[in-house]
């Protein structure tokens, strides 16, 4: 997994959302998004496989997104099980299809943000 190839997807691929990103470590980035919110990501450098997107929304409109595989018994109820998405909050989990390859699911969570985004847009 490298970090500085997710970093360049997101600040050139995405330039339409993303107004900026950091490398906070070597296994983690933050993509900053135009409209205030933020994109943690996150691959364990001690469990191999183990990953979390997150965009954080809390500030403005109490809202997270969130595809991980953390294998949380409370979610073993979810088909793709311990793969699983927070749809909004964190108890509404559902089924997560993000692909396991980092630069693909990149695309894939930052494809959603962009949607999204226009969803809101629209809806105002």
């Amino acid at each position: 997994m490298d970090i500085i190839r997710l970093h360049r997807i997101a600040i050139t691929d995405y330039a339409d959302i993303v107004i900026g990103s950091i490398v906070t470590g070597v296994n983690e980035l933050r993509i900053f998004i135009k409209d205030g919110s933020f994109v943690d990501i996150w691959y364990s450098l001690k469990l191999s496989g183990r990953y979390s997107f997150h965009w954080e929304r809390m500030a403005i409109d109490g809202t997270i997104y969130r595809h991980d595989n953390a294998p949380h018994q409370r979610w073993n109820v979810v088909t793709t099980f311990p793969y699983h998405f927070h749809d909004g909050r964190e108890g509404n989990v559902r089924d997560s299809y993000l692909d396991p390859a980092p630069d693909k699911a990149l695309h894939e969570f930052l494809t959603f943000i962009r949607n999204k985004l226009n969803d809101i847009s629209f809806e105002r």
